[in-house]
């Protein structure tokens, strides 16, 4: 009889091959002491990640067949993958020796506790802000404008926000499965803000920990299409206020006419 893993590692990838292959690496060398599986879907890379991909022992990838956009992606790699609890991993980042376990154990710690997310920083070693309240006017702002100066000192300590981010998130797969895993209508951004409010809707919490860190070098495919990805961004946003304050939708559609014209 064939035991689901502990573990179920999901990587989406597209055009960002040497990210992906130093991902894998990071996790070949130094990898979970609980059972695992480790599974890339590649968005149509044209940089032979999926080919770079297949050279890891135990890594399966699945081609997608198109760019279907992050949660899709996911999405796909959840649906093929049996492991009890899931790790979002993004591409670009590099998972030191004990963290995987470590977030399992707090995941497993914390009955209450459906999704936890690790402290990142760059590959300098500055934190990057990866957790934060609900999107609202106000909270973007904050975000964006406010608490980027108070990084350092914001995650230093164990928080309980109403979300963190997708670039490397654990969760219980019965708690994933629940809310109907990410909502495919988000191609790129905001697909884990909106999947932790699902969590929280159902009662259960979200937890930012400090005492595990994973470098995030933010990828290359982001860089190389830079109009394409605000783009991504905004039609993201759009459809997030659609959802959570459907109010606020004519106002972001004129502020967004006024600014970028080309959305």
């Amino acid at each position: 009889m064939n035991t689901a893993p502990d573990l179920s590692i999901i990587i989406v990838s597209f055009n960002a091959r040497g990210h992906l292959d130093r991902c894998l690496q990071s996790l070949h060398f130094a990898p979970p002491a609980r059972t695992y599986e480790t599974i890339v879907v590649d968005n149509a890379s044209t940089d032979g990640s999926a080919e770079a991909a297949r050279r890891w022992s135990g890594v399966h990838v699945i081609d997608a067949g198109a760019n279907v956009g992050f949660a899709a992606a996911n999405n796909i790699g959840i649906r093929a993958s049996s492991g009890r609890n899931l790790l979002l991993l993004n591409c670009d980042t590099l998972v030191p020796p004990g963290a995987a376990d470590n977030l399992l154990a707090m995941l497993e710690a914390e009955p209450g506790v459906a999704v936890v997310g690790p402290r990142l920083v760059d590959g300098k070693g500055r934190p990057e802000l990866s957790f934060g309240n609900m999107v609202s006017p106000w909270n973007e702002f904050r975000q964006k404008v406010l608490l980027p100066w108070l990084t350092g000192r914001l995650t230093r300590r164990q928080r309980r926000p109403d979300w963190v981010t997708g670039a490397c998130l654990m969760v219980r797969r019965a708690d994933a499965e629940a809310v109907g895993l990410l909502d495919e209508r988000y191609f790129m951004y905001f697909e884990d803000i909106d999947f932790c409010a699902a969590i929280r809707a159902r009662g259960q919490r979200i937890l930012f920990t400090p005492s595990v860190q994973v470098t995030h070098l933010r990828g290359r495919s982001r860089a190389t299409a830079l109009r394409a990805t605000k783009r991504a961004y905004r039609r993201s946003q759009i459809a997030f206020y659609e959802k959570h304050h459907p109010d606020w939708v004519p106002l972001l559609r004129l502020y967004l006419m006024v600014r970028l014209a080309d959305i």
